[in-house]
């Protein structure tokens, strides 16, 4: 928000206030100062009047002009298409130094005498205007021949750039940033002058609006007559401060001017581009199939606070437009409708100025000083809403303040800020103005009230901490936390953190679910990242993938973060995922290390999380998964999770090697402390067990039954070998090897025979299975 202190005089009087007590006022009200330029103009530069034009005789582009300086005339030759006698223009006087050691002296240009330089604004260091020299007017002061234009300080302004934080829509305007000043110092706003120029015609003669009863915009509109408009200097430099300056298009530039120094959104339409019904000019407000309020003459004229057209303004009878939508409704149906926006949604989508009478009672007055003259009534369609009233408990605010505040104190800090307050005892009834949309709740206010008395002024004083017991679910996860941290380090993974938001489009696309509309993001950071994540892993995906496009090939990442579900519900998740090589290139791989495998991803996510079991999947609910080489990750016989390959295609679209990825719910891996045991000093025995079985008998039910012996000589036991053939038709071989040893003493032959003997039977009762003959 760009501001300049002679355009906030207009607003406030602030004469025996300094620019830098104003800046500084400013960042203590929360209103951050960016930037302070200080605009000058170097000495020696004069008004002048050009008293006489003529052709140079041996230059067809130049021009030699008698100047008057006051105190003398003096011939000057210049080049500038748009120099005319009569004109009040700044002169560079012979002498001035414009900067870069420039220095205007007497010379002759094609033979003719030239004493001085008629200046263009860019060469005075002011914006650009036009490609010309820079015609001067009363509008920046009195002109008097031979004074100096630094003497003048609406040229020598002050502007000040302001970073508004996305809530403070109130402040985008000249008279936002005076209302907060004034509340801050105490110095009533200026009164708006009311000297409109009317002619003798009223607006009804003319226009007729038809509203719709439906729509969500309030509208006020005006006609005014161009015919005798010029905009005045000031006008047309403040303009360019600010960015908005159009050449050779001064109605624009008055509108622009209005919007900043109001906030109210105004907009103008030619009635060339109306309905002609008996003599009247008809324009239609409606909703349109998208349900946004939307002007209607001849053709769609705009989508009103969306955007608005580019006008060709070659009439001289406009119809000017003031219009407020809320903020909220017209961002979250932008977001819902992906509908194209124009300059205009900045400041609507964030909430501009909702008095619209008080914009075009401004602009309406404004242009009636430049010559305009404007048709008598307006046709106005206001929602009438009602404002947010809120209950003020003082003891509370002070609470949150951390500081005794005087009720009468908070309530002329109310009052000063637009609020209406009345006094209940110990409690303040509040109602917010509509220009703070920002003001939704007792912890809002308290931010208001601190903001003027200055968090300076608030005493410091020592934290009380009341001891408690520290040790809470809450520690308990932190801890957790980093231990799965380094552990997943430890097993060759980097840690990286991802946004919990993700692209809709792509978990759509991948079969992923997605939270549900209604409780999607009104205004996302950006386009890429439109909804709440409900996995990870498209995240990680992503992340290798930048890694390959600047050539790395193998990447392993974690990332222990926030999920969401279809109702927004919340819960936390460790994902991994390794792509490309195994391990490092190296000799003893012949620099051709192979790519990392299921089984050898698997035990990493082991060593990383603690132990678990798996088993195939038997529904796959997303692209990611890989069909044949995937399992359910199983922590005390529930699924909590699961591990896969990524599936061939998904890794063509990221241009992938072999990717494998995991994702398992954080709340369900144990952290539990190790206890220690005393172990066996006896050696220990390696007997195999092969076993014929159907190949219909998961592994996972031969490891329940012998582990249901609950036989302390056996300390471990895994699946070696999987063998079928013809010979075996629908069975297939497996291999088991035990680990056996007892805690007293060295195993005999017999002690071996009998645990073996033992496993046999349990498998031959519980599923009628024994040994390979």
């Amino acid at each position: 928000m760009i501001i300049t202190r002679t355009w906030l005089e207009e607003f406030i009087d602030i004469s025996k206030i300094s620019t830098d007590e104003i800046c500084k006022t400013l960042n203590s009200i929360g209103l951050e100062v960016d930037s302070l330029e200080r605009i000058t103009i170097v000495p020696k530069v004069v008004i002048g009047k050009v008293l006489e034009k003529k052709k140079h005789p041996d230059a067809d582009k130049l021009n030699i002009c008698q100047v008057d300086l006051g105190t003398q005339t003096v011939q000057i030759v210049c080049g500038a298409k748009n120099v005319d006698a009569g004109q009040f223009v700044p002169v560079a006087t012979v002498g001035c130094d414009m900067g870069n050691n420039f220095i205007i002296k007497e010379a002759k240009l094609r033979g003719e005498q030239s004493n001085g330089m008629i200046c263009s604004s860019t060469e005075l260091g002011l914006t650009k205007l036009n490609d010309g020299i820079l015609e001067l007017d009363n509008s920046i002061g009195e002109l008097i021949l031979g004074k100096e234009l630094r003497e003048y300080p609406k040229v020598c302004d002050d502007v000040i750039e302001i970073g508004l934080t996305a809530n403070r829509s109130d402040c985008l305007s000249i008279n936002g940033i005076a209302r907060e000043l004034s509340a801050y110092y105490n110095i009533p706003l200026l009164e708006c002058d009311k000297q409109i120029k009317y002619n003798d015609l009223g607006i009804g003669q003319f226009l007729e609006i038809e509203c719709d009863s439906n729509i969500d915009s309030s509208l006020s509109f005006k006609i005014v007559d161009f015919s005798n408009f010029i905009l005045n200097v000031l006008q047309k430099l403040r303009t360019g401060i600010i960015g908005k300056y159009k050449d050779n298009s001064d109605v624009k530039n008055i509108l622009n001017y209005a919007t900043q120094a109001t906030g109210v959104i105004l907009n103008a339409y030619t009635k060339e581009k109306t309905i002609k019904k008996n003599n009247l000019n008809i324009l239609h407000v409606k909703k349109d199939e998208l349900g946004f309020d939307n002007i209607y003459g001849s053709e769609q004229l705009s989508k009103i606070c969306v955007e608005y057209k580019d006008i060709d303004f070659n009439e001289t009878d406009l119809i000017i437009e003031a219009s407020y939508v809320n903020p909220e409704l017209i961002s979250k149906r932008v977001f819902d409708t992906k509908v194209k926006t124009g300059e205009v949604f900045y400041k609507s989508s964030r909430g501009s100025e909702p008095n619209i009478e008080y914009g075009i009672d401004y602009f309406s007055n404004l242009v009636s000083k430049f010559g305009a003259l404007v048709y008598k009534g307006v046709e106005t369609f206001i929602d009438d809403k009602e404002k947010l009233t809120l209950d003020v408990n003082i003891k509370k605010v002070n609470s949150i303040i951390g500081q005794e505040i005087e009720k009468i104190t908070i309530e002329k800090i109310l009052v000063s800020l637009g609020f209406e307050v009345k006094d209940m005892g110990s409690i303040l009834v509040t109602k917010v103005p509509h220009f703070r949309h920002d003001i939704k709740n007792i912890a809002d206010i308290t931010e208001e009230i601190v903001r003027i008395i200055g968090i300076d002024n608030i005493i410091a004083k020592p934290l009380q901490i009341d001891e408690v017991n520290r040790v809470n679910k809450t520690s308990n996860d932190i801890i957790k936390k980093n231990k799965l941290r380094f552990k997943a380090i430890e097993n060759g993974f980097y840690e990286t953190l991802t946004y919990v938001f993700s692209s809709k489009e792509n978990l759509e696309k991948y079969g992923f679910k997605t939270v549900k509309d209604e409780l999607e993001l009104i205004n996302p950071i950006v386009k890429e990242l439109n909804t709440f994540r409900t996995t990870m892993l498209l995240n990680l995906v992503e992340a290798c993938a930048n890694n390959f496009k600047v050539g790395v090939r193998s990447s392993a990442f974690f990332e222990i973060g926030t999920i969401f579900d279809e109702n927004r519900a919340e819960s936390k998740k460790i994902s991994f995922i390794q792509t490309g090589f195994a391990e490092l290139e190296d000799f003893s791989n012949a620099g051709k290390p192979k790519n990392i495998d299921f089984f050898s991803f698997s035990k990493k996510i082991l060593n990383s999380v603690g132990k678990f079991d798996l088993e195939p999947m038997t529904n796959i609910d997303n692209m990611f998964i890989h069909p044949f080489q995937n399992a359910n990750v199983l922590i005390d016989g529930k699924v909590v999770g699961f591990i896969c390959k990524l599936h061939p295609s998904v890794c063509a679209d990221f241009d992938l090697n072999d990717t494998f990825v995991a994702e398992i719910d954080f709340e369900a891996i144990k952290d539990e402390l190790v206890k220690t045991t005393s172990y066996s000093k006896f050696q220990s025995s390696k007997k195999d067990l092969t076993i014929i079985v159907p190949k219909s008998l998961e592994y996972k039910e031969i490891k329940k039954v012998i582990n249901s012996l609950n036989n302390s000589n056996i300390k471990q036991f895994n699946l070696i070998d999987i063998y079928n053939d013809e010979k075996l038709e629908e069975n297939e071989s497996l291999t088991i090897r035990f680990v056996l040893q007892n805690n007293e003493k060295t195993m005999e032959e017999e002690d071996i025979t009998t645990t073996m003997s033992s496993i046999l039977d349990v498998l031959n009762k519980e599923l009628s299975i024994g040994l390979r003959q």
